[in-house]
């Protein structure tokens, strides 16, 4: 210990999760030249190269991975220790936050996001882009985002990716559909009827896949680059659609379409959220990452209700008052 500086294990740490000289020297408030000088201070230590640069930024080696967990445990364990001097309050400081979230998380997750900032954190404030499957890990790295929710499976030893909630997927028609009535749709009239799908840079690509293993994309009339559009299409037309249960419900509670039950059982979606590591975080970005598990982390749709709460185990819609038009 005598001979190391235990600001070079940060260095090290961050340039292992962000790929970068440039985002390293950001986040740690020095110049490029000093990181460069600290890299390879600590190679001659360790005697190896570490890192290699690739066309992706700077790429481990077999001996950077083996250093990352045990010295990116132990400053977590330091920054444990010290975190109660060194902590967020947003009651009382202000902060803001840039995230990433698909058109159907600022429908659904946004307005819940915010009712909760502004009991909990009323100097706290948030700017939205929209999320982008190629670039969010990369505007990550670079310090352009504090985090991003996603249901594509990102799996990356830069970031961290933390499960908020599970999702199935329903049907969604018209509410005066002329030909779908009831609270499901058979297989027969899933491939009667023609359908809108979705394809953009959300990563959401389960409807799609679910028409193309029935054999039914030539039944696709419409592909649209917004999940938002989706309610407005069907509420005006005769389509069908593939969504998530919980994004159906919110739909169904301010347009006129319905929530129907899918004559199978899908493949169930994850929502999670991803930040950086913590060690690597600021004591605001840490209070974030908390904020948002907590309030996006809650239970959103029937779907997810505890095993015999359904007694069929199939994905219901849940039940409107008398005289709603998606009964």
């Amino acid at each position: 210990m005598r001979s190391f500086d235990l600001n070079l294990a940060r260095v090290f740490v961050l340039l292992y999760e962000t790929g970068s000289v440039t985002a390293t020297a950001e986040a740690l408030h020095v110049t490029q030249p000093t990181v460069s000088y600290s890299l390879a201070k600590l190679r001659r230590h360790f005697g190896d190269e570490l890192f290699r640069r690739t066309g992706r930024g700077l790429t481990p080696t077999a001996g950077g991975r083996r250093l990352y967990e045990p010295l990116q445990r132990a400053l977590a364990d330091i920054d444990a220790t010290i975190r109660l001097a060194d902590d967020f309050d947003p009651t009382t400081m202000p902060g803001r936050f840039t995230v990433a979230l698909s058109d159907l998380g600022e429908t659904t997750l946004l307005p819940r996001l915010l009712a909760a900032a502004r009991d909990r954190a009323p100097r706290v404030s948030f700017a939205v882009r929209a999320f982008d499957v190629d670039e969010a890990e990369s505007q990550l790295r670079r310090g352009e985002l504090d985090a991003f929710v996603a249901t594509p499976v990102l799996i990356s030893h830069r970031t961290e990716r933390i499960p908020l909630f599970q999702e199935r997927y329903v049907a969604m028609a018209a509410a005066d559909h002329p030909r779908l009535r009831g609270r499901s749709v058979t297989s027969e009239q899933l491939a009667a009827e023609r359908h809108a799908t979705v394809h953009g840079p959300s990563g959401h690509v389960l409807p799609r896949a679910v028409l193309a293993s029935h054999g039914l994309l030539d039944r696709v009339v419409v592909d649209a680059t917004r999940f938002s559009t989706l309610p407005y299409l069907l509420e005006h037309t005769d389509l069908i659609a593939i969504v998530p249960e919980y994004v159906a419900e919110v739909f169904a509670s301010s347009h006129r379409v319905r929530v129907l039950r899918l004559p199978f059982e899908t493949e169930p979606i994850e929502v999670a959220l991803y930040a950086r590591h913590e060690s690597s975080r600021s004591p605001s970005q840490r209070w974030l990452v908390r904020f948002l598990a907590e309030v996006l982390g809650e239970l959103v749709s029937r779907s997810q209700l505890p095993p015999g709460a359904a007694s069929d185990g199939v994905v219901h819609a849940p039940r409107r008052g008398e005289g709603d038009p998606r009964e």
